[in-house]
This record gives structure tokens, sequence and C-alpha cells, in this order.
């Protein structure tokens, strides 16, 4: 069967009729030129094939130019953002920034595209340059309060245009930052920013301490401690919304709120030595700062403090700061014995049990410090000699 190739000419088909005419086998040729026209039947259907293809080719080639162009661009945006972080990186901010709004410009250009929405972050990064470039100690300059005031535009910019949560979140939370005494000391924007963090995510128990500690910086002290408390309440089995609590009411000269808190906190981790720990160090501050109290308060709040060093104790026989306080404590009960005289054999010993008792907590407590530089020293010897 002959092989074809591109199109056919009509005198190679004229010579091929020849032939079959010619042939005294004429009925097998004649089934083999039928076999060939079945082949130059599916040839044509190639050739329209070819034909259709190639009318998309010079669609494709006519359009190519078009998608190439926003392909490069996208490119060029990627390379310029990896740039722009490597200058950030560096604290070479007002580079960044340069850098930055070249690639917020393909943001703009096509926002709710992958590459844009991926590459919004921008925003946030071109927002805490101009933070990290304003100085407090120069405010009142102009160029100073610029960069504070552009770094406020770019992270509500961010926190608008921002599809990523986390994103969204840490651009308020530093909208709240720049609101702060330290920076622009607008309270009632601070409080407002923060209350539309509290609507986003109403069971963030670290949104209400900050909303509480801005009313009680602002001398709202029974607000702060209703929202001190309600943050509580999101999650009664947190430990960290006892202590902010215990904190509020011992800014506030509440000591025995104060030690209620602490306890509370003790109670949801009662495995947490550093939970004892802190009830002790609080009754023996009061014991030791406070002269307003009497003889019989300070003997109570140095023995409670004892009771909590030694559950600190109990549960980590190796706490160094809890050996020291209930040596400090144990001093302390000595110190408030009163022996009327040098007959007085039973107060004098009882005295110098207690000092005795503390002398072998501080030397522990020593003996466990100097163990533990001693094995870092070893630890750091033997990764010298490694290297």
């Amino acid at each position: 069967m002959p092989h074809y190739s591109g199109r056919i000419p009509a005198v190679a088909l004229e010579d091929e009729a020849q032939v079959v005419h010619a042939s005294p086998k004429s009925t097998a040729l004649v089934v083999g030129h039928l076999e060939d026209f079945v082949a130059l039947e599916k040839l044509g259907d190639i050739m329209q094939t070819v034909r259709t293809l190639a009318k998309y080719a010079l669609i494709v080639a006519v359009t190519m130019p078009l998608v190439s162009c926003a392909f490069f661009d996208q490119l060029s945006a990627m390379r310029t953002f990896k740039d722009a972080n490597f200058l950030y990186g560096r604290g070479d901010y007002e580079a960044a920034i340069e850098e930055y709004q070249v690639v917020l410009d393909a943001v703009r250009a096509d926002p709710e595209g992958e590459l844009g929405q991926g590459m919004s972050i921008a925003y946030f990064y071109v927002a805490n340059s101009y933070d990290s470039l304003f100085k407090p100690a120069f405010r009142g300059e102009r160029e100073n309060d610029e960069f504070l005031a552009n770094a406020e535009e770019y992270y509500q910019l961010a926190a608008d245009n921002i599809p990523n949560a986390e994103f969204q979140k840490l651009s308020m939370q530093y909208l709240v930052a720049i609101y702060g005494p330290d920076k622009m000391n607008d309270p009632t924007r601070r409080s407002e920013m923060l209350q539309q963090m509290l609507t986003l995510e109403p069971e963030n128990p670290d949104n209400y301490f900050v909303l509480a500690q801005l009313y009680e910086e602002s001398g709202l002290a029974a607000d702060a401690q209703m929202i001190y408390e309600a943050a509580v309440q999101l999650n009664t089995d947190d430990p960290n919304g006892y202590l902010q609590l215990a904190g509020f009411y011992n800014r506030t000269g509440d000591f025995e709120a104060t030690i209620g808190q602490l306890q509370q906190r003790a109670r949801v981790e009662p495995d947490n030595p550093e939970a004892y720990y802190t009830i002790s160090t609080f009754y023996w501050e009061k014991a030791f700062r406070d002269f307003r109290i009497t003889q019989d308060q300070k003997a109570e709040y140095v023995m409670a403090g004892l009771v909590a060093a030694d559950q600190a104790i109990d549960l980590n026989d190796r706490y160094v700061d809890a050996l020291v306080y209930k040596n400090i404590l144990l001093r302390m009960q000595a110190g408030m014995l009163v022996c009327e005289d040098t007959d007085d054999t039973a107060c004098i010993s009882e005295q110098e049990g207690l000092i005795a008792e503390a002398d072998v907590l501080r030397d522990r407590a020593q003996g466990i410090e100097d163990e533990a530089r001693g094995a870092a020293l070893a630890a750091a010897q033997a990764a010298a000699e490694g290297n």
C-alpha cells in the first residue's frame, strides 16, 4: 500500500489506475486500490484536523502576548516581594517600603486574583515598616509623626484587605498599639478598635484583658474589673484569667481578693508548683512590706506563705525559687519570736531550729544552682570541642 505524506498529486492516481487495468490479477489490485482510497479519505480527515488546529494556533499566537505580559508582571511582582522582604528583614525600612509599594500596585490591579490575594500582606509590612521608622523621642517632628500616620493608614488597609484571618487580627492588634499612650495616645480610638476585635472574636479573652487594661489606665476601675471578670468567665479552666484578675486586684490594693484569685489558679492547675510558689511570694511581700498590719496578721501571712512554699516543694523538690522563699519565710518566722531572756531555752531552741532549717534550704538551693551551672559549662565545653 502506498505511503501518503501531505497532498497526493493527481498524476499518481492516474498511473495507479492504469496499473489496475493492465494487471491480470485485477480483482486483488482493485481491492488494494479501494483500501488506498479509504486511506486517502482518512488523510483528508487528518488534514482537516490539521487546518483546525492551525486556526487555534493562530488564536493562541495572537493572545499569547497578552497572557505573557500579565504573567511576567506577576512574576516581576513576586520577585519584588522577595526583595522587599529581604530589605525588611535587614531593617532597611524605607527601601522596603518602596519595593512593597510596587507589589501593592500589582495587588490593586487584580485584588481578587490569587496572586493579589496572596501578596496583599504587603499592606501589613508597609505599615510595620512605617511603625518601625517612628521614634517616640522625636514625637512632634513632622516627618517622624508622618511615619505614625502612615502606619495607621496601612494597618487599617491591611485589616480591611488581607484575606488571611491571622494577619487581619495582627493588623488590628498593631492598630491598638498605635493608639496607645507611647504613640498616638488616643484612648477613644483604641477602645473602638478593641470593641471591634471583641465583636470579631467574642471568645478570645486576650482582647478583653487589653480592653480592661485600657479602662484601668483611664481610671475606670469598676469598668475594668467587670471586663476582667467577664474574661475569666469565658473559660473558668484557664489559669491565665485568674492571674490577670489577681494582678488587677493587687494593683488596686485588695490583698485578700488577690490571694483568692491566685488560689483559684492553683485549683485549676494543682500539679503546677509555680502556682503555689506564686502564692508564697505574695504572702511574703505582704508580711515584709506592709507596715500597717499587726504582728498577728504578719505571723498568719508568714505561716500561709510557708504552707504554699511546702506545696510547691512537694511537687518539685528541686524548685530553687521555692526553696529560697521558704528559707526567707523561716527566717522571718524566727525573727518574730521574742525570747524574754537567755533563760527562755524553749524560745531560743525554736529560733535556732528555724534558722538551721533555713540554712539547710539555702545550701540546698545553692547546691542545685552550682550543679546546673557546672552542667551548662560542661555542655558548652563539649560543644566547643565538637566544633
